[in-house]
């Protein structure tokens, strides 16, 4: 059956291609929408930019036929700006979530055969709806269940002299199972045995390979459990170019992805320099409440990068005779910068890490991937489960779409850190609050 969906502002904003993913049902625009975007537009940050997309992709529409009598999406649907004769030099005063439940209703009332959906990121706007008796739903079409997300790893049962066979060979024949490119093993012998084996799917040999190894340690940092050892062998391989690890607070992701950045830089030489981006949340993303120029604009949030390098510096020694963060800046071999500044680069020759990625929409993840260049590695990180944009969730962010996306990509690698390894405090404070 044929349905109508209301799309909010933030629905769009969040992604402006949304207008194409409802089939062929009828997609409607209130035009306080339309009104709520025009206000976004100026801004000079993602959101703003997203408006910018949807102010023109509606524009290209508009050119095919009037948008009030409905245009052809090209998918058997149709996309229609509702504006009453009315109300078309209204101002625009009333709360346009007010005019959404208010267009929803009269089209109930028009079209009592035809069900309406109101489709919206803001849980409030669902909540009142359900009740004014309306039908509200969140947008769906980039959500991953958090609880059936790829982890990147499996235990796998062999025989113990298979075992030994791998151990000596660092090699072994895949097991009759589906593996993921660059999916981690671990190795149990059967039947009791003792023994174990760590292991990484190499789906061109079809064959399971030893891991990487830092010869000693990695900038000063020992891994700690079987996950990092897995995260330490995806951030040295030069064939991955894309690791995400995914944990709690204090399982070591960002520390493991600078320590494996600043030994692949500067002992190693396989890239120019690090850059270091996070995006800017929860108090707001314009660098301008903050007094100073911009280096002291991006002090706070940048300060836990920071703290970081600091501890990396005293594990595993200075850099070039530099024993803090801005001394590593002004020599070049670190850069650290929100994410609203990093589209429309081309980053080649460097090992980029973005930080805190649980915060971003998936169009906001597709931008910074797109940036990178060749012979450059990126580090994403995240916690699902600390999630500061009031417009993503759990199962709707940037990361876990990017993780579900990319894998079955061979030049991707996927961890997820389980065990907290900060402190015996910070591991009882992340399990129990």
């Amino acid at each position: 059956m044929r349905k109508n969906y209301i799309l909010d502002a933030n629905v769009l904003i969040h992604d402006p291609q949304s207008i194409f993913q409802f089939a062929d049902n009828t997609v409607i625009i209130p035009v306080a929408v339309i009104r709520e975007i025009d206000r976004f537009k100026k801004e000079r940050t993602d959101r703003g930019y997203n408006a910018r997309n949807v102010v023109r992709l509606l524009d290209s529409l508009r050119g095919e036929r009037s948008l009030a009598y409905g245009v052809d999406l090209g998918n058997g649907g149709k996309l229609i700006v509702y504006c009453e004769p009315d109300r078309a030099l209204d101002p625009g005063n009333d709360h346009a979530d007010i005019e959404i439940l208010r267009v929803a209703r009269a089209i109930q009332n028009a079209e009592r055969e035809i069900p309406v959906i109101i489709v919206t990121k803001d849980m409030n706007l669902r909540i009142r709806a359900d009740a004014a008796g309306l039908r509200a739903e969140d947008y769906e079409s980039d959500r991953i269940q958090l609880s059936e997300l790829y982890t990147g790893q499996i235990e796998h049962e062999v025989a113990p002299e298979r075992l030994e066979e791998f151990r000596k060979k660092g090699s072994l024949a895949i097991p009759e199972r589906e593996l993921s490119p660059n999916e981690y093993v671990l190795l149990r012998a059967a039947n009791g045995a003792p023994g174990s084996a760590l292991a990484r799917a190499d789906v061109d040999t079809q064959h399971l390979v030893r891991l990487h190894e830092a010869k000693d340690t990695l900038w000063g940092v020992r891994p700690l459990n079987k996950e990092q050892y897995f995260a330490i062998d995806a951030l040295l391989d030069d064939t991955v170019k894309l690791v995400t690890l995914m944990g709690k607070a204090g399982t070591g992701k960002t520390l493991l992805a600078l320590a494996a950045a600043m030994e692949l830089t500067v002992r190693r030489k396989r890239y120019r320099g690090v850059l270091v981006a996070r995006p800017i949340f929860p108090l707001g993303r314009d660098l301008g409440y903050l007094p100073g120029d911009i280096s002291q604009k991006l002090d706070p949030w940048m300060k836990p990068i920071d703290d970081t390098i600091e501890f990396l510096l005293d594990a595993g020694g200075p850099i070039k005779g530099q024993h803090d963060c801005s001394a590593l800046r002004r020599v070049g071999l670190l850069e650290v910068q929100p994410l609203t500044y990093i589209r429309g680069r081309s980053i080649s020759n460097r090992i980029v890490v973005i930080d805190e990625a649980q915060n971003l929409t998936p169009l906001e993840v597709k931008t910074v991937i797109t940036r990178m260049g060749r012979a450059a590695k990126t580090v994403v990180t995240g916690d699902p489960y600390q999630i500061d944009n009031p417009y993503v969730d759990a199962n709707s962010n940037g990361f876990t779409f990017l993780v579900n996306r990319f894998r079955s990509q061979a030049v991707a690698s996927h961890i997820e850190l389980r065990k907290g390894e900060r402190s015996p405090l910070a591991e009882l404070a992340a399990n129990l609050l």
